[in-house]
């Protein structure tokens, strides 16, 4: 098991402001584990009691309508930290967690995080400016989603996945998405986004094969994303 002190993906969170000393302790109380494609790190409604470190893989975080669709809120990668927010809140988690593709994470325990945050100046408010991050984005998308055309919104959900996870060994979409699962971030039916999808390859923006998406015109989704 690596050593926290040595690993890169914590200097990508919270935890780049814990100590020495607070690292060691960190190291001793985590537990990590590998999980398959499909499998939840959490579900919504859980009590985790602990916050979640994200070695290698993305996740999906969704949540339940009342009439039981999946709405894709966001994705999170490497670097990041899930169950903040209701670990300081003291409430359960209102989202689940997905892995899109085999994830590495790290748990660690509720009491060991509140030990760092109520003892570390410089970690508690490095937990707090991610938590606003947070919600700065979710306000964003929001904002997206009232203002921007579901057209809009599928050229900017894909210019995101271009942008933030890059591309295979064949040029396409590193993330492989199901309709269901771009329909969902979007906010359409899975119908709508599939001929939009359609739209786009006819228009030359985008190429389809099966799950894979190769953009073959950036600047003219990037144009429709923006006007």
């Amino acid at each position: 098991m690596e050593n926290c002190e040595d690993c890169i993906v914590r200097k990508m969170s919270s935890l780049r402001a814990l100590t020495a000393d607070e690292l060691e302790i960190l190291n001793r109380s985590k537990s990590s584990y590998s999980l398959r494609k499909g499998e939840a790190i959490f579900s919504e409604g859980e009590n985790i009691n602990g916050i979640f470190c994200i070695k290698e893989g993305v996740c999906k975080m969704t949540k339940l309508s009342a009439n039981g669709n999946e709405q894709v809120v966001r994705l999170t990668a490497s670097g990041e930290l899930l169950g903040q927010r209701s670990m300081i809140s003291d409430e359960a988690v209102g989202l689940s967690a997905v892995a899109l593709n085999p994830m590495e994470v790290c748990y660690i325990p509720k009491d060991t995080v509140m030990e760092f945050f109520n003892q570390n100046n410089q970690f508690s408010l490095t937990v707090m400016k991610t938590i606003c991050a947070d919600l700065k984005e979710a306000n964003n998308h929001l904002v997206d989603m009232a203002q921007k055309s579901v057209r809009q919104r599928l050229a900017g959900t894909l210019l995101y996945l271009y942008e933030s996870f890059g591309t295979d060994e064949d040029g396409c979409l590193r993330i492989k998405l199901s309709r269901e699962e771009l329909a969902g971030i979007i906010g359409t039916a899975t119908e709508s986004c599939i001929r939009l999808l359609s739209e786009f390859q006819k228009a030359g923006k985008i190429k389809l094969e099966g799950k894979n998406i190769l953009l073959t015109d950036v600047s003219a989704l990037t144009i429709l994303n923006t006007r």
